[in-house]
């Protein structure tokens, strides 16, 4: 039941990294968190223990805080030419 509790702070969190990831200006920084918030996520949807739960939360809250860190010294020094990918 109390696995149930978590689910709201997990989605939340998910959330929250893929919109900071999706701040990176560099196309290979954002793709790469991206694919390894998702990755991260889907390896981890089938825990049942709380202990581990909860410290899997406050691993994925750490990495959020350093992408927003990244981010904002990705802006600081921000490349003017972007990739032929990028649009």
């Amino acid at each position: 039941m109390a696995v149930a509790g978590h689910k709201m702070k997990v989605l939340s969190l998910y959330k929250q990294l893929l919109r900071a990831s999706q701040k990176f200006d560099s196309y290979n920084y954002r793709m790469y968190a991206l694919r390894r918030i998702r990755d991260a996520f889907r390896e981890n949807k089938s825990l049942a223990d709380n202990t581990t739960i909860a410290n899997e939360l406050a691993f994925a809250q750490k990495n959020l805080e350093i992408i927003q860190r990244q981010t904002i010294v990705g802006h600081l020094y921000r490349a003017p030419i972007k990739l032929v990918i990028e649009k």
